[in-house]
């Protein structure tokens, strides 16, 4: 007997024996008729976080925070690091090679929940924090202009809602004041309406890249009159474990107060972020704005904010006059003479609304006709008066999901606010051990309708150092939350803002099951 035969047989031989274990073990014919059941949500097994650097002064003083919350159905065993890019290029593009550096190898499994000190200072590839156990926020500082951007990375039970927080105090010259970022996923698209290349600001969008290849990166920017003329927005390359901060003022002479940073990554991703600096206003980092949708929420304008401006595009063709409603502690109000704005396609619409707030908390609502028309926005906030004024950045939130996580909070400075736009909502609000020591507590409120309220956070009992805050809302109802970290510093009302999305802590994982009928 020849091979052919011989392989015939064998073939038909194994189809033979797959279609009878089909048809033993496919399901029931009326199993087909059942409805589908809802997607299971399983704790995340893996996070990656990316931090840009936080600042080129050497009067930085940078505080890191990270917090992983206890998440039911993890697993035992898992680790998490924290560690500096290989490279860092300088602001004005040469590239740094002593900056970061590979290092040695972090510790494969995470800390013991001490504070980060071994590390601190973010040079020569050394952890600049050891995350610690999940439920204990966990600490670690450097100073000045040197400290590079951060990669992270989470797995097992460290990974579900890992949370990092990178808070810097500058004391004096362009940008003083205090800029906070949370640090997020790598992605291929961002929005930042806001930004600026005017006289007085020093804006720069910054471009981290986690991977093993070169991603490339195309930098637009859209004025009120449409798109700005670029010289080298195009092709940026960003090398693989690397950060690039591009100063935006050299991608277009053109001068404008108010300007959109569109970002695409044509190959790779990329974590990015704007750092806004002001001559005399202060600064802050400037989160990119929820995805372009026909309504947003911005939320939790302070209550003593002295000057609010909004900033909007739309990427459509398509005009838009969006309506803009104020969600106070009474309910949502139309603010006189401020009752829509009109946005062209693929211009930057700016309106000052003055102290819109007047004394007290608030969140933007804003709609397109019939949400036919997508847009993003965001709003520069001031506080403070004459030449001791500081700014920071609300930008179009999404909604917090199943649960938010905030850290770096303080029993004095740190104002929680939570918006419920579209109907009543119950939120549980619980505050973490502190980083020295505490006991979690939680407690339950209600926001009612079309409000927003600053939320009197449950203090840890003994707390000591900063805690977490996790916010989970207990129902279907749409709900949108801020952290706002306060100090006054020489009479300036140091401040920041972060809006509190989903922490990605769970997964949808749909069921599953064997079906070889599929052979037949």
């Amino acid at each position: 007997m020849n091979r052919t035969t011989l392989s015939l047989i064998a073939g038909v031989t194994a189809l033979a024996a797959v279609t009878g274990f089909a048809a033993v073990s496919s399901p029931d014919a009326g199993a087909t008729d059942e409805p589908a059941r809802a997607a299971a949500h399983l704790p995340v097994e893996r996070t990656s976080l990316l931090c840009p650097q936080p600042s080129t002064s050497d009067l930085a003083e940078t505080t890191y925070t990270s917090f992983t919350p206890v998440t039911e159905g993890t697993k035992n065993e898992g680790k998490a690091e924290l560690r500096p890019a290989a490279e860092v290029s300088e602001p004005d593009g040469k590239g740094d090679e002593e900056a970061g550096g590979e290092g040695e190898k972090g510790d494969e499994e995470a800390g013991d929940g001490e504070s980060g000190k071994d590390g601190k200072d973010g040079r020569g590839g050394e952890d600049v924090l050891k995350p610690g156990e999940p439920g204990k926020p966990v600490t670690g500082d450097t100073s000045g202009g040197e400290a590079p951007a951060l990669i992270g990375t989470a797995e097992g039970r460290f990974a579900p809602g890992w949370t990092v927080q990178q808070t810097t105090e500058v004391a004096a010259g362009t940008g003083r004041g205090l800029h906070g970022v949370a640090c997020t996923p790598a992605d291929t698209e961002f929005w930042f309406p806001g930004a600026s290349t005017g006289e007085d600001r020093t804006d720069y969008v910054h471009l981290t890249n986690p991977d093993d290849s070169a991603a490339v990166v195309d930098v637009e920017l859209y004025g009120k009159d449409g798109a700005l003329k670029t010289t080298v927005g195009e092709g940026i390359t960003v090398r693989p474990h690397s950060a690039e901060p591009v100063l935006l003022s050299t991608l277009t002479e053109e001068k404008q107060t108010d300007v959109t940073v569109h970002v695409v990554v044509r190959s790779g991703r990329v974590g990015a972020a704007v750092q806004a600096l002001d001559d005399k206003l202060g600064g802050d980092w400037l989160p990119a704005s929820a995805d372009p949708s026909g309504s947003l929420v911005l939320p939790g304008i302070p209550e003593d904010a002295t000057a609010v401006r909004l900033v909007a595009f739309t990427p459509r063709d398509a005009d838009a006059d969006l309506t803009v409603r104020l969600a106070s502690p009474s309910g949502l109000i139309t603010p006189a003479g401020h009752e829509t704005l009109h946005v062209k396609g693929g211009m930057t619409a700016a309106v000052d609304l003055g102290d819109i707030t007047r004394g007290e908390p608030g969140s933007l609502v804003l709609t397109a006709p019939d949400g036919s028309v997508p847009v993003v926005a965001a709003v520069r906030v001031l506080r403070g008066e004459g030449e001791k004024q500081e700014s920071a950045f609300i930008p179009a939130a999404r909604p917090v999901g199943d649960r938010a996580t905030a850290v770096d909070n303080t029993a004095k400075g740190t104002t929680l606010a939570v918006t419920a736009p579209e109907g009543t909502a119950e939120v549980k609000v619980t505050a973490s051990a502190g980083t020295k020591g505490g006991t979690p507590a939680s407690k339950t409120y209600t926001v009612k309708s079309g409000t927003t309220q600053n939320i009197e956070v449950p203090a840890p009992s003994g707390v000591k150092g900063t805690y977490a805050l996790t916010v989970e809302p207990e129902a279907g109802t749409p709900v949108y939350a801020s952290r706002t970290l306060a100090a006054t510093e020489g009479g300036v009302p140091f401040f920041t803002v972060q809006p509190l999305p989903d922490d990605r802590g769970t997964v949808a994982v749909p069921e599953a099951r064997e079906d070889l009928s599929v052979l037949l």
